[in-house]
């Protein structure tokens, strides 16, 4: 990596955070999902800036942006497309859905049923859609950022743990500070998102994407991660835990958000800043205490249980 890769990453955490304010640790995580191809879920209460950040996301990369808000009553043809007859050349024409796009904001995913939730695996997963029989490809930067209400709230359905282990990370905005709702209030009346400047091209996200994999892990760091995978498993209160694919997604993760913080080596605290937002929504707690408190218990357990690799000196 050079200085200029890294001033890219940071121009476009600068850039978004003009209308976010005081989420760095978000946005941050945001982008590194962005690096690794993988996907985004924030599961917070309604207004607290998710569809902001989203939107602000995609202006600095100049991509193409579809938003699909989740109703109980939409259906997978709603997302995906539909084949048509055309009474004139008599034949079926495929319509593209709003998920033919680089940027796809899924808002209040858990709102729709489990069938029109399942309609998006294929397309986060092999970055394609199978319709009638026929396969059709998706953008190649294709990102899906999804939003979610808390479980507690009504009209929700649960997303089934195939359709979870396809995110990346789940994250929280959470409440504002005082000083940083104080910020927000007295710029309310501002159209701050006119603001927001693209700064990466498609040519340039794939050579960031390209860097990500480049960058070094050592044995001692892999092994690391792989003792906090199999402590999720192993614990008396884990009824499921990380997957190989979560296990992967993991090491990617770290990589990128190591990136994001000018380094081209992972250390083992990034494993751990990033364990929550990679582990939370992948682990099933027995006795249905998935409660995110529970959760975060767990997740602690789990990083105090694990000794940090030390290298030693020859």
């Amino acid at each position: 990596m050079n200085n200029t890769d890294s001033k890219k990453i940071q121009a476009i955490i600068a850039e978004i955070e003009k209308v976010i304010f005081g989420k760095h640790e978000v946005i941050q995580l945001t982008v590194a999902a962005l690096l690794t191809g993988g996907h985004v879920l924030f599961e917070d209460v309604p207004g607290v800036g998710k569809t902001k950040t989203i939107k602000a996301l995609a202006k600095t990369l100049g991509s193409d942006f579809s938003r699909v808000q989740f109703t109980p009553d939409l259906l997978p043809s709603d997302i995906l497309g539909v084949s048509i007859f055309n009474p004139q050349t008599q034949q079926f024409e495929f319509r593209e859905g709003p998920v033919f796009t680089t940027v796809l904001l899924v808002d209040e995913i858990n709102r729709a049923t489990p069938r029109t939730q399942s309609a998006l695996l294929e397309a986060m997963s092999e970055n394609q859609v199978t319709i009638d029989n026929q396969t059709y490809p998706l953008a190649e930067d294709f990102f899906v950022l999804a939003t979610q209400n808390p479980l507690e709230y009504e009209g929700t359905y649960p997303l089934p743990e195939a359709q979870l282990d396809r995110f990346l990370f789940r994250l929280k905005f959470g409440y504002p500070s005082f000083k940083e709702e104080f910020n927000l209030l007295m710029t309310s009346n501002t159209n701050q998102m006119q603001n927001i400047k693209q700064v990466l091209h498609p040519a340039e996200l794939q050579q960031l994407k390209q860097t990500v994999n480049e960058v070094y892990i050592d044995k001692l760091i892999v092994r690391y991660a792989l003792q906090l995978v199999h402590a999720s498993r192993k614990h008396p209160e884990v009824a499921l835990g990380i997957s190989p694919r979560g296990a992967i997604a993991f090491i990617q993760g770290a990589k990128a958000y190591a990136l994001t913080e000018g380094r081209q080596y992972v250390v083992p605290q990034d494993l751990q800043k990033i364990l929550p937002a990679v582990f939370g929504h992948r682990l099933l707690l027995k006795n249905s205490r998935n409660d995110s408190n529970a959760v975060e218990e767990v997740l602690q357990q789990i990083l105090r249980q694990v000794s940090v690799p030390v290298r030693r000196e020859k």
